[in-house]
C-alpha cells in the first residue's frame, strides 16, 4: 500500500514538473516560430507557417549583431566571476570549517547577511565610481562575486565537513604548508561541490538582468539579458523576435543543467548528514 502511495506521489510530481517547466518552454518555442502578426496575440496555438530560422537570423543581425557582442560579454563575465568565486569560496569554506576561532560567529553572521540583506544600488554605484570601475566589465565581475560568494561558501563548508581531518594531519606531517595542503590534498576532493557551484553560479551570472542593467550600462557592454530591450518598447513589441531572443539565451544554461544534473544534486546534498 505504501509503495502504491509513493508511486502516485511520484507520478503527480512528474506531471506538475512537466506543467511548470516544459509548458512555458514549449510556449516560447511556438511563439518564436510565428510571424509578427500571429505572435502579437500571445496565444498558445500552432503557427500557420514556421518562421523560426528567419526569426533567428533577424535576431542575430539586430543592431549590428548586438547579440553576438552580448554573448561574448556574458561569457567573459560568467567565466571570470565563477572562477574567482570557486577559489575564494573554497578557501573560505575550508578555513571556516577547519580553523574555528573567536571570529567564526562574526564570519557566519556576515555570510548569512550576504544571503539576506538586499544589495544597495546607489551606494554601490557611488563606490564603483570612486574606485574607477563603474561601467567596466571587471567591476561587474567583482559585483557578481560579492553577491554570489555567500551561497558558495556555505556549500563548500558543508562539503569540507565530510572530509576526514586525518588527511590534513597526514599532509602536515609530510611537510605540506597551508596552501599546498589545500590545493594538493583538499581541493581535488571538492570536485562534486565545485561542479555544483560552477553550474549554479554560471547560470545565475549568465541570466543576471539587474546587475548589468545598473552597473554596466551602454550598448557596447550589453549582456544577453539586456538584448531583450532590442525588441520591445513602450509602444511597440516584436513578440516573435523577443521570444526568439529568449530561446537563444536560454539554450546555454539548459545544456549545462542537462549535462551536469547528477553532479549538481550530489554537491547540494553533500554534507547534509554530517555537520
Amino acid at each position: 500500500m505504501r509503495n502504491v502511495h509513493r508511486y502516485w506521489i511520484g507520478l503527480v510530481s512528474i506531471l506538475v514538473s512537466v506543467v511548470v517547466f516544459l509548458v512555458p518552454f514549449a510556449f516560447i518555442v511556438v511563439t518564436a516560430a510565428k510571424s509578427r502578426q500571429e505572435s502579437a496575440a500571445l496565444d498558445f496555438t500552432w503557427p500557420s507557417e514556421w518562421h523560426l530560422w528567419s526569426n533567428i537570423a533577424e535576431v542575430w543581425r539586430a543592431r549590428d549583431y548586438m547579440l553576438l557582442t552580448a554573448m561574448i560579454n556574458s561569457t567573459i563575465l560568467t567565466v571570470a566571476s565563477v572562477a574567482i568565486m570557486v577559489v575564494l569560496a573554497a578557501l573560505a569554506g575550508y578555513v571556516l570549517q577547519r580553523r574555528r576561532g573567536w571570529w567564526t560567529p562574526l564570519a557566519n553572521f556576515l555570510i548569512l547577511a550576504g544571503l539576506i540583506v538586499p544589495p544597495a544600488v546607489v551606494p554601490t554605484i557611488w563606490l564603483m565610481q570612486k574606485l574607477g570601475i563603474y561601467k567596466t566589465l571587471h567591476g561587474l565581475v567583482l559585483i557578481e562575486v560579492a553577491f554570489g560568494l555567500s551561497f558558495s561558501v556555505l556549500l563548500f563548508r558543508a562539503f569540507v565537513a565530510t572530509i576526514p581531518r586525518e588527511l590534513d594531519e597526514a599532509a602536515t606531517i609530510d611537510g605540506a604548508g597551508p596552501l599546498r595542503l589545500f590545493f594538493r590534498v583538499i581541493f581535488p576532493l571538492l570536485r562534486s561541490v565545485i561542479v555544483t557551484v560552477v553550474v549554479v553560479q554560471a547560470v545565475a551570472v549568465f541570466n543576471d538582468f539587474q546587475n548589468p542593467l545598473y552597473f554596466l550600462p551602454g550598448n557596447d557592454n550589453a549582456t544577453v539579458q539586456l538584448t531583450l530591450f532590442n525588441f520591445q518598447s513602450q509602444f511597440n513589441t516584436m513578440r516573435n523576435l523577443l521570444f526568439t531572443d529568449i530561446l537563444l539565451i536560454t539554450i546555454p544554461p539548459l545544456i549545462m543543467y542537462m549535462f551536469f544534473n547528477r553532479q549538481i544534486v550530489a554537491g547540494l546534498t553533500s554534507g547534509a548528514v554530517k555537520g
